[in-house]
């Protein structure tokens, strides 16, 4: 339980069992594309990420799936069970996982016993309902490149909070599954990000990404047109060539 406590961010209550190691709980690994929890499921437990990347969906009825998160380490699963007893949403591998188990009606006994434990799990769980407020406010209020940008922003942070480089890091998930998130098509997010890539805000090399301009990622609400930045880029290639003339002449004067 400290262990879980350490991984969710909040306080394990001091001089307890829970606090000396004594409450234990499983570990689970998942292999990529393996589902850790389906749609109708009977809810049953919690579920900490320790380590990967999954991706939270809803299926319509034609089979469409609409993803909801992308959940990494330290993120809480399995929520949209407690109120209907049924898993709602289906949990996704996108990577190998290690996920720790907590069954519910164990967790709700620790808290009974542990109100502090309670409350910080209550904590948990408006965490990531004000982070599912934030996306609706961003699909509402942010132009299309404005969305892709705030999402690689979001990335940073989540990495850097983790320890992890907020510069450089992979993207576990598709270029669809990042539109489906977003409200946005692939071909969409396509275009942002070699628009993203090609302005220099950021580096593309497959899964890869490189943030080159934190700040101007975060700040962007609409990118420039094509037509604009084709210009931008003429303009800047021009006084480059004109720049090495003037450096090639003064040293052919010098001489």
């Amino acid at each position: 339980m400290k262990d879980i406590c350490s991984l969710l961010r909040i306080p394990a209550p001091n001089n307890t069992p829970v606090a000396n190691e004594e409450v234990l709980f499983q570990h689970v690994q998942f292999k990529t594309g393996q589902r850790i929890h389906t749609i109708g499921q009977p809810f049953e437990m919690l579920y900490v990420v320790n380590s990967g990347f999954l991706k939270t969906v809803m299926i319509d009825e034609l089979g469409n799936e609409q993803v909801l998160s992308f959940p990494m380490k330290s993120d809480l699963l399995g929520v949209d069970g407690i109120h209907s007893k049924f898993h709602t949403s289906e949990a996704v591998a996108l990577s190998d996982c290690d996920l720790i188990l907590v069954p519910f009606k164990k967790l709700t006994a620790l808290g009974k016993t542990y109100p502090e434990l309670e409350h910080a799990m209550y904590g948990v769980m408006s965490r990531e309902l004000v982070r599912e407020q934030a996306m609706i406010c961003m699909l509402g209020t942010l132009s299309a490149e404005g969305r892709v940008a705030r999402f690689l922003v979001s990335l940073s942070d989540r990495f850097s909070q983790m320890g992890y480089s907020h510069r450089i890091f992979n993207l576990r998930m598709t270029r669809h599954e990042i539109g489906s998130y977003i409200g946005l098509t692939l071909e969409t997010v396509s275009r942002t990000l070699s628009a993203l890539h090609e302005i220099g805000w950021i580096s593309v090399d497959q899964k890869t990404i490189e943030i080159k301009d934190l700040n101007a990622l975060r700040n962007l609400r609409r990118l420039p047109t094509a037509k604009a930045r084709k210009e931008k880029k003429t303009a800047a290639a021009v006084a480059a060539a004109m720049s090495r003339q003037q450096q090639n002449a003064g040293q052919a004067a010098s001489l």
